[in-house]
């Protein structure tokens, strides 16, 4: 089914063109009407144009009438932002039907779209890091020689079941963390909000008028270079706020990039997740496929859902009913 998929940039500025050019290419070829944004290829030092420039793209993308507004990329940038955003604009789009999807820094966008007028994004991939992999490989890049030659199906998938209105929710399998998994684990929440994101720029938000009070939610973390001594902060900057306590689940989703070392002397981000368990008791369940990675879900980030564990199996149903839903 074609639809109308809006790129624009209100965050990092895009370095690699390549992969710009090759997401633009893979939407197209899935037969959709690509529209990209006047500004989504400036730069002004590390950002995609001055603030005032990626203001002006947001609000381009929320009138564009399109079917979908996809972030270029992440990066940073949004938070500095966020107050001058008009968020009745974009709560408006999104009733005419226009779903706002991007992953990490779009955090921020959504974060404060839900916490000011309660509306439904989507958490799901950027252009260039979900649709744009591939090219030719790099020899002297042993990372570039394992990149697959198109976007993962999951994640494709997952994307046209958004576009579609036919996305009901997602299923997977904790990790088995020997000695620590909780086997008898059941776990049952119902009409629970969905909300989270990046677990850095959720914490950056704490305080401010843009940090959704969501209380009984299902709230869900994931984040990329940061050690696990890092996350464990962040989240017990979280934890001492009172907003896990307040929670029906914490899910973890994918942790990636960093690098252990000698110092950690065995400290790991099993040993982040036995801790956190030990601190409060909402479930913390772990290995949802969303993060910085190629096979992600798409999660509806304010929508309502149902939530089923039972030992390491999860289930998360939001159904089509969920605001913004075509």
């Amino acid at each position: 089914m074609k639809k109308h998929i809006y790129i624009y940039s209100p965050s990092g500025a895009v370095r690699d063109k390549a992969a710009f050019k090759r997401g633009v290419r893979r939407l197209q070829f899935l037969g959709h009407e690509v529209e990209v944004d006047a500004d989504a290829l400036a730069s002004h030092t590390r950002f995609a144009g001055d603030d005032a420039t990626r203001l002006a793209a947001i609000h381009r993308a929320a009138a564009s009438g399109a079917d979908v507004a996809l972030i270029s990329r992440g990066g940073y940038g949004l938070t500095r932002i966020l107050g001058g955003i008009r968020y009745k604009a974009l709560a408006k789009s999104i009733e005419r039907g226009t779903q706002f999807v991007g992953i990490s820094d779009f955090t921020a966008l959504q974060l404060a779209l839900l916490a000011k007028t309660g509306s439904t994004t989507w958490a799901g991939p950027a252009l260039c890091e979900g649709f744009g992999v591939g090219g030719k490989p790099d020899p002297n890049d042993a990372l570039s020689q394992t990149t697959p030659a198109v976007p993962d199906d999951i994640m494709e998938d997952c994307f046209n079941d958004m576009l579609t209105g036919q996305g009901e929710g997602t299923g997977w399998r904790q990790i088995k963390e020997t000695g620590e998994f909780p086997q008898d684990l059941i776990v049952r929440a119902s009409q629970a909000t969905i909300w989270g994101g990046n677990l850095a720029m959720l914490t950056s938000l704490l305080g401010t008028g843009y940090f959704p009070d969501i209380k009984g939610g299902i709230l869900f973390l994931e984040d990329v270079g940061e050690h696990p001594y890092r996350i464990e902060r962040m989240l017990t900057q979280l934890l001492h706020a009172g907003v896990l306590a307040r929670q029906r689940a914490i899910v973890l989703g994918q942790f990636t990039e960093y690098k252990l070392n000698s110092h950690d002397k065995g400290f790991k981000l099993a040993s982040v997740v036995q801790w956190l368990r030990s601190q409060v008791k909402t479930p913390i369940l772990t290995n949802l496929p969303y993060g910085h990675v190629a096979t992600k879900v798409l999660l509806p980030v304010g929508a309502k859902a149902d939530l089923h564990a039972e030992g390491r199996d999860v289930l998360l149903f939001w159904g089509n009913d969920h605001s913004g839903s075509h």
